[in-house]
């Protein structure tokens, strides 16, 4: 096994040791932090790995999902992966940037929504 597995694989199993709702949380945060990198031309390597992060942590979270929540997870993934696969063309267009942060903030706004995080009642 490479080291890169190995990485991989100990920040799934530390991923999926937090309830679904962290697990949540933090694929949230996650696009937070592309919507607020997105516009930074300084700052396109440090989006490219948090797109990449992204893409595991929803594939991640999915499992223990209700449906509807799945469903938006599969969406998500695959806007993830537009992400990733057009990254030097979207990186070499500000309006394209633009428009992946305004992406991100709204599915971000989304999923931490369907965390449950905000209610008083998950702690």
């Amino acid at each position: 096994m490479n080291n890169d597995r190995a990485k991989l694989d100990a920040r799934k199993e530390r991923y999926l040791r937090d309830p679904l709702p962290v697990r949540l949380g933090n694929l949230a945060s996650n696009l937070a932090r592309i919507k607020s990198t997105a516009t930074q031309p300084e700052l396109g390597e440090a989006a490219k790995r948090v797109i990449r992060e992204s893409k595991y942590f929803v594939e991640w979270a999915g499992k223990d999902a209700e449906l509807q929540v799945q469903i938006e997870l599969v969406e998500l993934q695959r806007q993830v992966a537009r992400w990733q696969f057009k990254w030097h063309e979207i990186w070499n267009d500000l309006e394209k940037r633009k428009s992946i942060a305004e992406q991100a903030g709204a599915w971000s706004e989304k999923i931490l929504d369907r965390s449950g995080l905000l209610n008083s009642q998950v702690v």
